[in-house]
């Protein structure tokens, strides 16, 4: 059983302060997409790129659907997603900081997206409905949460029957880590 070696506030303000720390990061997370993809959305989409995969491919992702972005950061996947759920489709992102839902809803604008909305709020309590989602989405998010299992059974909550999950992630195993290295703010929000 995995043991949480900080409390969640205190993981929450450490990745808080990690993002907010950044100015205009230079895209990391670019390479996981192709220069089609990313020429979609405005140019400053791509310096927020901070991902650590690109979880789309793998969403299978169709017209008119229902799709959540777990952290979603800048809004890079959810703008992306909003393209491919067109026409009658609808993305909602969910992030804990409100300067990266502003930049999301601001990227939004500029892409001329009127199916995308952005919201903060924690990954691990959604404010959705029960099985009001066809795909929940998730890009290097998931990873920076102290309650994995709650953000889990939240995604699962929103996903209608038969609904999908799509995540890149990162893991450790944490039985072969040292506590000083699990609890070190840097293994939490670097």
């Amino acid at each position: 059983m995995t043991r949480d070696l900080m409390f969640k506030d205190e993981i929450q303000q450490l990745v808080a302060a990690a993002y907010r720390g950044l100015d205009e990061p230079d895209g990391p997370g670019m390479d996981f997409y192709d220069g089609e993809q990313l020429a979609e959305l405005p140019r400053a989409a791509s310096s927020w790129t901070l991902g650590v995969g690109n979880p789309l491919p793998h969403a299978g992702l169709r017209p008119g659907e229902r799709v959540v972005d777990l952290g979603c950061g800048a809004g890079v996947d959810a703008l992306l997603a909003a393209r491919q759920v067109r026409p009658g489709g609808h993305v909602t992102g969910v992030d804990l900081l409100a300067e990266m839902v502003e930049r999301a809803r601001s990227l939004g604008r500029q892409a001329g997206l009127d199916n995308v909305d952005f919201r903060r709020a924690e990954m691990e309590d959604l404010p959705l409905a029960d099985d009001s989602a066809d795909v929940v989405i998730s890009n290097g998010s998931i990873n920076l949460s102290a309650r994995k299992s709650r953000v889990l059974a939240e995604a699962f909550r929103v996903l209608r029957p038969g609904g999908r999950l799509a995540v890149a992630d990162l893991t450790i195993r944490e039985e072969e880590l040292p506590p000083e290295v699990i609890g070190h703010p840097s293994a939490w929000a670097g």
